[in-house]
């Protein structure tokens, strides 16, 4: 149940031993080890181009795997097993060894590891002197979703070119197939240079692997490291983990300034026992009168440039800067960092613990299998009662689109003016943010498809303005850009979003009415009405404005 007391109360700073936060808890099959990894930050001096995109016809041969040596295999989670019970450090007892062991210091075979947070690596066939191929665990219950990862190598050579085969990828068209490099981390580079995560990879292919059904895919990278002997770790994304999330809070709530104007509370306990955590926000004194944002990030695990974005905003909305006191004073903010802390710690790429995808179950009254999706939107309900909520966003990242892209909601069955004002906030923050966010990429249809999800659920309790904000895996193509997005670009992200607000909300209705008629004017050109012809695209529905 939601918890009434803040964790943190505005205004009573508290010594920093207050806020011990508890270990995560895994289910009980998950094994994990014991040391702590964490990363430095560190934003690349130039912006990291795109690498050549390979198409499928240049895509590698096929590897025998069956003539290749198992070097890693975790054991998996039964398939149609359901969650049962969970503890801090998952699996009781000794853990197993996973990795097969080195015959001499000679033997030049890659050490793999991923049981840790995050991680999700299940199987590893050396099949060539420098060559691998990976199988990603599923989300945990099911038997897919295969998309995120997160490993760690060790024993490297620096001379010799790898291949990396991730063979079970779920979708059919990925970034990877316009650019998009994987991450590489070097724990002697951030020790000894201060460099962190960085994109590497050449020869990256993405492609239809067996014949069978459901059809899989493959990711193919080849790589050199950086040093002899060295730990490094491969990532789709930036990771950013439940206990980073809660490092963030605990200094947070440690800061005597931005403690005052913080509250963080529990929201709710995930299935396996997580703290879903709340933030309110907002300036001190009385909050009467005062409307009220909702923001919420990674409903989906496998998506954290959205937690990065979430920190930007968080970050900016915490300052000393003129413009986040006008919002604190302006607003009160409700924000849910992680709405799906489970999936994050065990490496899923989109569902929860439920075995199911949380962004599709807000309509059910389950708060028992989706506590984290139920409780948003039972407080959001709470809240309308009393004020207008003025924007809701559900920060996410996508995986085939580059670019900072919205959704929308524009059911086609509301008046010209209704249906031109969904458009505005994302017409106004491609403004802010013409190198990184495509307003061309935004769509508005409500599909039933997506009746379930926060967007078109916290529109039909009535905010007005309800919106998912898509994150590109990659990086933008906006601008003269041709290149992936770093930390600072995700983090500028949630200051756009802040100052896109302000003039969303400005009293003075220059911008606003600059944004409906330049709206009014697109949507015209799109259906071949010349602006001031008369002709009325109003009549026309959302799907057949979007084809």
């Amino acid at each position: 149940a939601p918890s009434t007391q803040p964790w943190k109360s505005p205004g009573k700073p508290k010594p920093q031993a207050m806020f011990s936060l508890p270990a995560p808890r895994w289910p009980v099959e998950c094994e994990v080890i014991q040391e702590t990894i964490e990363h430095i930050e560190w934003v690349p001096p130039e912006p990291e181009p795109f690498c050549p995109p390979m198409g499928p016809e240049q895509a590698p041969d096929t590897l025998g795997e069956e003539q290749g040596t198992v070097v890693y295999y975790s054991s998996p989670v039964l398939q149609g097993s359901c969650f049962t019970c969970a503890r801090v450090g998952g699996a009781p007892g000794p853990l197993s060894s996973p990795a097969a062991p080195l015959k001499s210091p000679q033997d030049t075979t890659l050490l793999f590891e991923s049981r840790f947070e995050s991680g999700n690596l299940q199987k590893v066939i050396k099949v060539g002197p420098y060559e691998y191929v990976l199988t990603l665990r599923p989300d945990l219950y099911t038997a897919k979703h295969t998309q995120w990862f997160y490993f760690r190598v060790q024993n490297t050579r620096r001379e010799p070119l790898y291949r990396f085969t991730i063979a079970n990828m779920a979708k059919p068209k990925s970034l990877y197939g316009q650019g998009l490099q994987p991450l590489l981390y070097s724990q002697q580079d951030a020790q000894s240079r201060g460099i962190g995560w960085r994109r590497v990879g050449t020869n990256v292919h993405y492609y239809r692997g067996s014949a069978g059904e459901p059809p899989v895919f493959r990711l193919s990278w080849t790589v050199r490291f950086p040093h002899d002997g060295d730990t490094c770790f491969f990532a789709a994304c930036y990771p950013y983990t439940y206990s980073d999330l809660q490092r963030y809070l605990r200094v947070l709530a440690a800061d005597p300034a931005r403690s005052r104007y913080c509250a963080v509370q529990a929201l709710c306990r995930s299935l396996a026992g997580n703290t879903v955590y709340l933030l309110t926000i907002t300036g001190p004194g009385s909050t009467a009168g005062k409307r009220v944002v909702v923001a919420s990030a990674r409903v989906h695990p496998g998506e954290s440039g959205g937690s990065w974005a979430m920190r930007g905003f968080l970050d900016f909305l915490l300052s000393a800067h003129a413009d986040a006191q006008l919002l604190r004073r302006l607003f009160v903010f409700k924000v849910v960092p992680m709405l799906n802390p489970d999936g994050v710690v065990v490496g899923n790429s989109r569902c929860s613990l439920a075995g199911r995808d949380p962004n599709r179950a807000y309509g059910m009254v389950l708060p028992g299998s989706f506590p984290g999706v139920w409780h948003l939107r039972a407080m959001v309900q709470r809240v309308l009662a009393e004020r207008e909520v003025v924007l809701y966003c559900d920060f996410h990242g996508h995986s085939r689109k580059n670019n900072v892209f919205m959704y929308g909601c524009d059911a086609g069955g509301d008046g010209a003016g209704t249906r031109l004002r969904q458009r505005v906030f994302p017409l106004m923050l491609s403004k802010n943010a013409p190198d990184k966010f495509s307003f061309a990429s935004c769509k508005f249809q409500v599909q039933k498809s997506k009746e379930g999800t926060g967007r078109v659920s916290m529109w039909r309790l009535g905010v007005s303005h309800s919106y998912t904000l898509e994150v590109a895996f990659s990086g933008s193509t906006l601008g003269g850009r041709s290149s992936h997005f770093s930390v600072e670009d995700l983090e500028s992200l949630g200051r756009l979003l802040c100052d896109t607000l302000l003039d969303f909300c400005d009293p003075a209705p220059a911008k606003l009415q600059q944004c409906l008629a330049e709206a009014d004017a697109l949507l015209r050109r799109q259906m071949g009405r010349e602006p001031g012809s008369g002709g009325s695209w109003s009549d026309v529905s959302p799907s057949e404005l979007e084809s």
